[in-house]
């Protein structure tokens, strides 16, 4: 069974930077693709950005070139990392994995940007 890990969330002021962690377990990472969403106060649903097998990546219109998505294959881990942040990024973000085989979520990490 996949086994999700998220961290790095916390409080940060605007303009802030954070870097949100996703580390996957019982997968085989190389072939997944590897997302993450978020979900505002609103409870709206949005993509963030995604980063693909081959390390394509792909970003929410609201980022701007603010957030960097990347990862590691050595350490299973994908990274999000967060510049210039906004009020309107608080949510909470969810890493989702997507292989052949398993479409997997974790239980998310909270990010509140605020003065």
């Amino acid at each position: 069974q996949v086994h999700i890990a998220e961290s790095g969330g916390g409080l940060v002021q605007p303009g802030g930077s954070l870097t949100l962690s996703c580390v996957a377990s019982e997968i085989n990472f190389d072939r997944a693709a590897i997302s993450w969403f978020r979900r505002n106060p609103t409870n709206k649903r949005e993509l963030v950005a995604v980063i693909g097998r081959s390390g394509g990546t792909n970003y929410g219109d609201f980022v701007e070139g603010r957030f960097t998505i990347s990862r590691d294959s050595a350490k299973k881990t994908v990274l999000l990392q967060m510049t210039s942040l906004k009020p309107e990024d608080t949510g909470v973000y969810y890493c989702n994995v997507l292989t052949d085989m398993d479409d997997s979520w974790g239980q998310g990490t909270q990010v509140i940007v605020s003065s």
